[in-house]
């Protein structure tokens, strides 16, 4: 996979879980049959078939029950047992980034901090556009692969509509093949 779909890639999925998806965006989704096939045919087929407006309201009521309500997909709260999230240089996230030389601007974005995981997806994209594979490589193995696959094996049961459980099986799939992609890079250089 090249560099520009994968820096598109990150920058979808970083999206898709940052907030509920407005108008646009979803019918710039349904117009990407290619994107729809990528993320899975049970998504493909409720977007051919399902009314924009139920599509819209069915993910807005999946994306608050999950991501705002039931499972935050923070680092530090599905990894720390006491569900509290680090701030400053305590969040691993955070010195990471520090340690990279990534200046991370927090009030540019409602989420307000570093270890979610529409962040995190969003540094992976941009470390793919300063071609740094080490470093993707090094955040994907300590972090995102660490606590985002297993998040998304957790969360899947919960997700009622066919995008979000597509998501969770191509999330888990693209990172993982995306790692597997950078240590075969890094052997060949």
């Amino acid at each position: 996979m090249n560099n520009q779909t994968r820096s598109y890639l990150y920058a979808f999925l970083s999206r898709v879980y940052a907030d509920s998806l407005d108008d646009k965006f979803l019918i710039d989704l349904k117009n990407n049959d290619d994107l729809l096939s990528m993320i899975g045919e049970s998504t493909k087929n409720w977007f051919m078939v399902e009314d924009m407006e139920k599509i819209k309201e069915e993910l807005n009521i999946d994306f608050s029950s999950i991501f705002l309500m039931n499972a935050k997909p923070l680092e530090t709260s599905v990894i720390d047992s006491k569900d509290e999230i680090l701030v400053g240089l305590q969040n691993p996230v955070m010195q990471f980034y520090f340690n990279h030389n990534y200046d991370l601007n927090l009030s540019a974005t409602h989420l307000q901090t570093p270890d979610h995981l529409s962040v995190e997806l969003a540094f992976m994209q941009n470390l793919i556009g300063r071609d740094e594979k080490a470093t993707q490589a090094e955040f994907l193995k300590k972090h995102l692969l660490n606590w985002a696959a297993p998040y998304f094996i957790g969360i899947k049961e919960m997700t009622t509509t066919p995008l979000y459980s597509d998501l969770c099986d191509f999330t888990v799939e693209f990172l993982t093949s995306d790692y597997d992609y950078l240590k075969e890079e890094l052997r060949n250089e």
